[in-house]
């Protein structure tokens, strides 16, 4: 198997003894099927399926764009859309925070960058020590199926680096499908803005980069 295909819970994806099966596959007898709808891929005789649809589930070390929705005396609870909300404590953040002026830092309704750093059965923590994690105080937000994430990361981040190259937009890519686009002007926000949602309706196709090349180049030779 050379080129992305789209697959469906219960269908063989290769065969042969040679393959391991990957995250959303197993291995009945000499096959390796589906577990999951998605786009099947092969790298080094591992299988896996990326999903197109479903809830995002949380990982320790992911980035997530989240809502603050509630605060109380030592952090506050965000909304990342997941099943369960998640926390970011005091001790998280990279200041001095005064307790009874929590809002002052963030309030609820505002959205923040930050990396999960620790999933328990209390929940999931958040931390925003990292440099440029935090409130978010400008440019727009959009969200995308987190499920479609990959393809506009791409591999080894070329697809998000293409974007940024040719809309020269800072973009932070949440694992749950909240994206962040900051430009210098708006007209290039929303060519950003564009690219991405072609990017996640397409998601499916093989031979993506090459197309999203291709649709930068008719847009730019359009302005023209």
């Amino acid at each position: 198997m050379t080129d992305r295909k789209i697959v469906i819970p219960g269908e063989m994806i290769v065969k042969g003894e040679d393959y391991l099966p990957g995250e959303g596959t197993e291995k009945r007898g000499g096959e390796i099927v589906a577990l999951k709808f998605g786009l099947a891929e092969e790298s080094g005789k591992l299988v896996r399926v990326i999903p197109l649809s479903g809830v995002y589930q949380p990982r320790r070390g992911n980035v997530i764009i989240g809502k603050v929705e509630d605060i109380n005396f030592n952090g506050w609870n965000v909304d990342i859309g997941a099943p369960e909300s998640a926390f970011l404590s005091l001790m998280e953040v990279p200041r001095y925070v005064d307790k009874n002026g929590l809002d002052e830092v963030m309030d609820i309704g505002d959205m923040m960058i930050a990396k999960i750093w620790n999933i328990n059965k209390r929940g999931i923590d958040l931390s925003i020590k990292t440099h440029g994690f935090g409130k978010i105080e400008e440019g727009m937000i959009i969200k995308i199926n987190p499920h479609k994430v990959p393809r506009v990361i791409g591999k080894e981040g070329s697809m998000v680096k293409m974007i940024k190259d040719e809309t020269l937009c800072n973009i932070t890519v949440g694992q749950n499908g909240f994206i962040h686009i900051k430009g210098d002007k708006i007209e290039d926000e929303l060519l950003a803005k564009e690219a991405i949602m072609f990017i996640a309706q397409k998601s499916f196709v093989s031979g993506l980069t090459e197309q999203m090349a291709e649709w930068f180049k008719n847009k730019k030779g359009g302005k023209k």
